[in-house]
């Protein structure tokens, strides 16, 4: 019979064994966020980025149907190369290792399989939420139920600018999931800095983070998310008149052309990609290397490595 259980990489069993600090990644960024070469290109930087500031990285991903923790890079470059590699959210991993499928992961599956190996500090861009006119689809992300369910920090520019922000963050509220800006009190809108919501908390430093992470463990009262906003310098984000301008724009051809369900995001950022000339994929790859890099340091502040369950092995 096959065996399914998660595989790790050479790198995490030995930070595992040595006890260092390690950094939960996602693969969806590499399949399907970001364009070929940049995806293979960023996705390594991604990863330097996080041995530069003090953490071993470990990319989540699925590969012929086997979900492995610390993707090697033959098997990154697989997900950056392959043309059928599927988009994988907690309820398709199951589904998609009966069929041996590769897998990209998004926010909700990397949390899922981080906490089960143990890792407790997670990068990514931004999270998924409530899209807009969700009173009347229903359309909301698992990432925000999973988050509810998943101790780990998120370190993230907030949720993508193309969603209902403000709904987001009472939904958050509403499951419990704790929010706090890094060095601000304003909720970053993913390419632009300030996503015009204030958030009840700031957190000022990898050491208040780790103790955020120590606090709750300690108090064994919460078993939701940090979501930590992390925004974009004022200088780096993407000109907010252009962001209006292409959102718009984007909302306006997504009616247009009946585009639903998961299919909205890579449609809108992709409409971003090429309305803005690029601009808006280099702001997304600014987002994503600053988020690596603090979360690598708060991993290394908390001293927390994988946590090891049983059942560690390499692939």
């Amino acid at each position: 019979m096959t065996d399914f259980a998660i595989q790790y990489g050479e790198h995490v069993l030995h930070a595992h064994q040595d006890g260092k600090p390690v950094v939960a990644l996602e693969s969806t960024i590499i399949s399907h966020g970001l364009p070929h070469p940049d995806n293979l290109r960023v996705a390594r930087e991604i990863e330097q980025t996080v041995r530069d500031n003090g953490a071993v990285p470990a990319t989540i991903g699925m590969i012929g149907g086997q979900v492995v923790v610390g993707l090697d890079g033959d098997q990154i470059e697989h997900l950056a190369l392959a043309k059928d590699v599927a988009k994988l959210s907690v309820r398709d991993l199951a589904i998609a290792a009966a069929r041996r499928a590769d897998g990209a992961t998004t926010v909700a599956a990397t949390s899922a399989i981080a906490e089960a190996a143990g890792i407790r500090v997670f990068a990514t861009g931004g999270l998924g939420g409530v899209h807009r006119e969700a009173n009347l689809t229903f359309d909301e992300s698992a990432d925000l139920t999973e988050l509810a369910r998943t101790p780990i920090v998120v370190v993230c520019a907030g949720v993508k600018s193309i969603l209902d922000v403000g709904a987001t963050l009472e939904r958050l509220e509403t499951l419990g999931v704790s929010v706090a800006g890094y060095q601000t009190r304003r909720f970053p809108g993913f390419f632009i800095t300030d996503g015009g919501f204030d958030v009840d908390w700031q957190l000022d430093s990898p050491e208040q983070v780790a103790d955020f992470i120590a606090a709750r463990e300690a108090q064994g009262t919460s078993t939701g998310a940090l979501v930590l906003a992390n925004p974009l310098p004022t200088g780096e984000q993407l000109d907010p008149a252009l962001h209006d301008r292409t959102l718009a724009s984007g909302l306006s051809l997504l009616a247009e052309e009946n585009v639903t369900g998961k299919a909205v995001t890579p449609f809108l950022l992709s409409h971003f990609h090429s309305s803005t000339e690029g601009k808006s994929l280099e702001v997304n790859i600014r987002i994503i290397l600053r988020n690596s890099a603090l979360a690598a340091r708060i991993a290394a502040a908390s001293g927390k490595g994988a946590a090891g369950p049983v059942g560690f092995s390499a692939p």
